[in-house]
């Protein structure tokens, strides 16, 4: 890992997105109207995503392990998109952009697994940080 022990402490913040993709309309409405087999999707994929934020660094190697102070996951739908927008904020001496783009991740798999059993269709892209603060630099993508 990188050597952060000089830097200070500020606030970090990242914001990511992942986007779901479903082949078929009665999908949508089976996850609005929770009726998908396995339960729950944005529930479910929520409790993952905030898993996968505060275990970062236990499966990429150079990620520091860090204190995360807010995580906050919202789903947009148009048509048959589902775009996973995922905050996560901490005072910390290192950005938390990987750990947004892994709970965005996250929470993407976790839908594709609840929903393969009714659409073989499903698909998952556009994986990105679309903004983030603190540290040297900020970037906005939005």
């Amino acid at each position: 890992m990188v050597d952060i022990t000089h830097k200070s402490s500020t606030l970090r913040t990242a914001i990511a997105q992942a986007v779901v993709q479903v082949s078929q309309e009665s999908t949508i409405r089976a996850i609005e109207q929770n009726e998908v087999p396995k339960g729950d999707v944005f529930a479910m994929s929520k409790a993952a995503g905030l898993l996968g934020v505060k275990n970062t660094s236990l499966l990429l190697p150079d990620c520091h392990p860090m204190p995360i102070e807010y995580t906050g996951i919202e789903y947009e739908i148009k048509g048959l998109t589902i775009r996973i927008i995922l905050t996560v904020k901490t005072n910390y001496k290192t950005g938390v952009e990987v750990e947004a783009m892994h709970g965005a991740s996250i929470v993407a798999l976790n839908m594709y697994d609840m929903l393969k059993p009714i659409d073989k269709g499903v698909e998952i892209f556009s994986i990105r940080l679309l903004k983030k603060t603190g540290g040297k630099s900020d970037i906005n993508r939005d």
